[in-house]
Parts: C-alpha cells; structure tokens; sequence
C-alpha cells in the first residue's frame, strides 16, 4: 500500500495502547502482534492518530522537533508502514 500524507491514520478497534513512563506499547489483541515506542515514537503515533491527516500529524511534528522535514516524513513514513503491517493503525482517504 503506497502511503499519502493526505490520509488519516485511525486505531483499529481491537488495538490495546498502553503509554508508562512517556514509552508506549500497542497490542493488537485480533492477532497478538504488539509494537513498543519510545518517547519520541509515541509522540509520533499521538500526532497520528489526532490528526485530521498525515501532512497535519508532520506539520505539528516540524514545528515541535528540530529535524530536517525530509528526514520526519521518512520517519514518520516509515513508522506508518510498519504499524499498518502489524495491524496496530489503519489509513483511510488521500
């Protein structure tokens, strides 16, 4: 699946977040698969999966981080591809 910065990330039902300590653990409690992040990782799947779309979830992280744009939209890429593969976030529209 080609991912689009225009989509929106959303939680599936059956997936389970945990958040101890500013680290995070998602569970996907359908298929057992289970996905920790860190803090900048969660702070990464909270702008996710607020925001009304990708572009809107990199746009507040630009602002908040400093980091080369193209290197958060290869990361931020990145993690929704794995996410998606696990089942732990769906992305709809775009």
């Amino acid at each position: 699946m080609e991912i689009s910065f225009a989509m929106k990330a959303q939680v599936p039902a059956d997936v389970l977040v945990q958040e101890l300590q500013g680290e995070s653990v998602l569970l996907n409690v359908q298929n057992g698969r289970y996905f920790g992040l860190d803090e900048v990782g969660t702070r990464m799947w909270a702008a996710l999966t607020t925001a009304e779309s990708l572009q809107a979830a990199r746009d507040a992280l630009l602002a908040e981080y400093d980091v080369d744009a193209e290197r958060l939209e290869q990361d931020l890429r990145g993690l929704v591809e794995k996410l998606v593969e696990h089942g732990l976030v769906e992305v709809r529209g775009g």
